[in-house]
């Protein structure tokens, strides 16, 4: 082989590679999501926003319910006692006293526990709506998650493949041109060499001057030359 085409398959493996790569660090579940794990995130701040607002009338509800179902036992137990009561009146008269005051506060706070329900019962309806449009997102995210692992996997293999049979196509071309082509790649990365396509260099797309363009065609059998711009080794 001679040292023209093994440039040439080298540019080629070094090339396959970097698509390979490239299709590995862009592939379109990644963009997803991305976008989910945005979402989420969003919904997260929401439903912390939320949960702190409902908190403390949720424990204010509570409360109130602990204290009205407090004053109904007291006002059972005051009724209670008035029914089997063989006491005299003046007892009898300070027990209903205290039955009226125990219904009265009781009826206050049933009323307090109801006005504070109509406010908790959208606040969490809030909450609830937040965790049920996250509920899917974090299926899809697991689901793409595991995609990307697989599709990561897949393409490490196939990149570790071209690889190895890079490693033969750089054996393969002999000093000084192997040099050349690694000094370049170095500089410019992805491949030390470049084909010349309707006038340009296909590594770096700059179109070569017409004196450069016509040393390049008119080049000896097996010569090479440099791009001016890139310095990548220019082939035919």
């Amino acid at each position: 082989m001679d040292h023209i085409e093994a440039l040439r398959q080298l540019v080629e493996a070094d090339r396959w590679i970097e698509r390979v790569r490239a299709q590995r660090d862009h592939l379109p579940e990644r963009t997803e999501l991305a976008g989910v794990e945005q979402e989420l995130r969003q919904l997260l701040a929401d439903l912390k926003g939320a949960q702190t607002t409902l908190d403390p009338v949720a424990t204010a509800l509570a409360t109130a319910r602990q204290q009205t179902t407090s004053l109904e036992q007291r006002a059972t137990q005051l009724a209670a006692t008035l029914a089997s009561s063989t006491g005299g009146a003046r007892e009898l008269e300070a027990i209903q006293h205290e039955l009226e005051s125990v219904r009265a506060k009781a009826s206050d706070a049933e009323t307090a526990e109801l006005e504070m329900m109509e406010t908790v019962e959208p606040l969490e309806a809030t909450v609830r709506d937040i965790k049920e449009r996250a509920q899917p997102l974090v299926s899809r995210r697991g689901e793409l998650q595991a995609t990307i692992a697989e599709l990561e996997a897949t393409l490490n293999e196939e990149i570790a493949a071209l690889q190895a049979n890079r490693v033969s196509c750089h054996e393969a071309v002999a000093d000084p041109w192997r040099s050349r082509y690694d000094a370049a790649m170095t500089r410019v990365g992805v491949s030390g060499a470049a084909f010349v396509e309707s006038g340009r260099c296909d590594g770096c797309r700059i179109a070569l001057a017409p004196l450069d363009l016509d040393r390049f065609k008119h080049r000896a059998e097996g010569d090479v030359m440099e791009c001016p711009e890139c310095g990548r080794i220019l082939l035919g």
